[in-house]
């Protein structure tokens, strides 16, 4: 991890709600952003942040979420996320998140990622099948 992860870094990006976004099982005309889904966007915003931030080989992954998602935004709207660095505690990264459409806030809380050496995670991965398998 490079010494560049510090708080107050700061991220927005912008999304299209598409069909794949949104709830189906209250009918076409309320096709709407699933909160599923927001947490997806909110943690792929996170993570391409602290991408820019990890040393070759690293990653990040989710260990935490608190968020609200307060309003609906409808099949075809643009939602913007806006994520910001509030602390780094070792390899642990808490992020504040936001996120807005073209009407409102939509969604505000915070998300916990952790940096992660690729080639350690797949050997954990990897003894943790083992150790399934075997019984």
């Amino acid at each position: 991890m490079k010494q560049t992860l510090l708080p107050g870094l700061t991220r927005t990006e912008t999304i299209t709600i598409d069909r794949r976004r949104t709830i189906d099982f209250m009918g076409e005309d309320l096709r709407i952003y699933a909160t599923p889904e927001v947490l997806r966007d909110i943690e792929f915003t996170c993570r391409n942040l602290l991408l820019e931030h990890c040393d070759p080989g690293e990653d990040s992954v989710g260990v935490g979420a608190d968020f609200d998602h307060s309003a609906a935004t409808p099949l075809g709207m643009q939602v913007t996320i806006t994520v910001t660095v509030a602390s780094v505690e070792g390899r642990r990264v808490v992020l504040d998140v936001i996120a807005h459409d073209e009407a409102e806030q939509i969604a505000a809380g915070h998300h916990t990622r952790f940096i992660v050496d690729i080639a350690k995670a797949k050997q954990r991965a990897s003894a943790k099948a083992a150790k399934a398998a075997a019984g």
